[in-house]
């Protein structure tokens, strides 16, 4: 077994079934080799986030994805330059780490199958063919879209020049399936808080995204330097270098309480077996962890903040007030939280003209005495 240091500082990790080789250059490779599995390398920088993910998927036997390495010495016709052209672009470079991370992963797959092809001969049916290569997951298909929409947009742009048209520009996004993340229902939450009392770092965890309502990025960063006179004060990290939202919401009664109740990091409230602050990735599969532990498998971070927003709304906020401690800036997603919620409310108030009443938060109904 081979130990690894965290790329985030956080200690080292040993890691069963892991090898290094030296090879006759003085490279050192990384494999994951099982009695009775094949053997695979691991491509990934050893420590990091994607190194980590990439060593999961081989110890649950998953098949590991043979990437074409992006280099230089491409033709200066092809989606592979085209691309790396894109890399070194200032729009490009003023993403934040995590989306060019992504950026790079989601065109390497597409120069996987398309990157020796000309790009100045890519139309748009070309566009809609790498977008239904994943149509099974339209969140995946749409970031196909969207990732050849930036390239050829950059790639247009006067004093670049390399392209004459966006092919990608009118390739329509799929419509996602379902919700996508299941919001907690209250017994959902109820069973959660069951398994993990007030005191347990998976009770502040729940606490923090319930009664914040905002994502697991901003969430493992909170910590005494964002409270102020009983309020959170901070920006939030989904696109602050870009189009930054800086919000400031209030500590509710409940939070604070458990809050006082629980043993916090000094610079941030949540800490990991390390003591340190947690990588985003790593509060996710810790989080995900203690959903397993309470029966919750289907249950996520992220559906926490729907959770949220829905009781926003059932307890009849508005729109923009929802918005307000989301930091949503348009209603489209906050209105299927207020909608429902109205729905319920009207349905309620239907079956009150009947001589019932239906309780909206327990889902209950009462026979009410007839007035004759």
């Amino acid at each position: 077994m081979a130990k690894f240091r965290l790329a985030d500082g956080n200690g080292e990790i040993t890691l069963k079934h892991t090898v290094e080789d030296t090879d006759r250059h003085g490279n050192v490779r990384v494999y994951f080799r099982k009695r009775g599995w094949p053997k695979v390398r691991l491509l990934e920088k050893p420590g990091s986030e994607a190194f980590l993910m990439e060593y999961r998927r081989a110890a649950a036997g998953e098949a590991p994805q043979v990437k074409q390495k992006l280099s230089v010495s491409q033709n200066g016709d092809t989606l592979v330059w085209l691309f790396l052209r894109y890399f070194e672009s200032a729009e490009f470079k003023r993403l934040s780490a995590s989306t060019q991370r992504v950026r790079r992963l989601i065109l390497g797959h597409i120069a996987d199958v398309d990157g020796n092809k000309p790009y100045r001969l890519m139309e748009t049916k070309h566009v809609r063919r790498i977008r239904d290569l994943r149509a099974e997951k339209p969140e995946a298909a749409n970031a196909r879209v969207k990732a050849l929409r930036a390239v050829f947009a950059w790639a247009v742009l006067p004093g670049v020049e390399l392209a004459e048209r966006n092919p990608a520009k009118d390739v329509p996004y799929l419509e996602a399936i379902g919700d996508g993340f299941h919001s907690w229902t209250d017994a959902e939450v109820a069973q959660f808080e069951a398994r993990h009392p007030v005191g347990t770092k998976a009770r502040l965890a729940m606490a923090l995204l319930l009664h914040t309502s905002q994502r697991r990025s901003d969430v493992v960063l909170f910590g005494p330097k964002h409270v102020n006179d009983g309020w959170l004060h901070f920006t939030q990290q989904k696109n602050k270098d870009r189009k930054p939202i800086y919000l400031e919401i209030p500590i509710v009664a409940e939070l604070q309480a458990i809050l006082d109740a629980s043993q916090l990091g000094d610079e941030t409230f949540l800490i990991n077996a390390f003591g340190k602050p947690f990588t985003v990735a790593g509060f996710g599969n810790w989080f995900r962890d203690r959903c397993d532990e309470a029966g919750l498998n289907h249950c996520s971070a992220h559906g926490l903040r729907k959770a949220a927003a829905r009781r926003l709304a059932e307890n009849d906020r508005s729109g923009h007030q929802i918005m307000a401690i989301t930091g949503h800036t348009t209603l489209k997603e906050v209105d299927r939280y207020t909608r429902a919620a109205n729905q319920r409310k009207l349905a309620g108030q239907a079956f009150a003209q009947t001589g019932e009443t239906w309780d909206v938060q327990t889902r209950s109904h009462q026979n009410q005495p007839s007035s004759k």
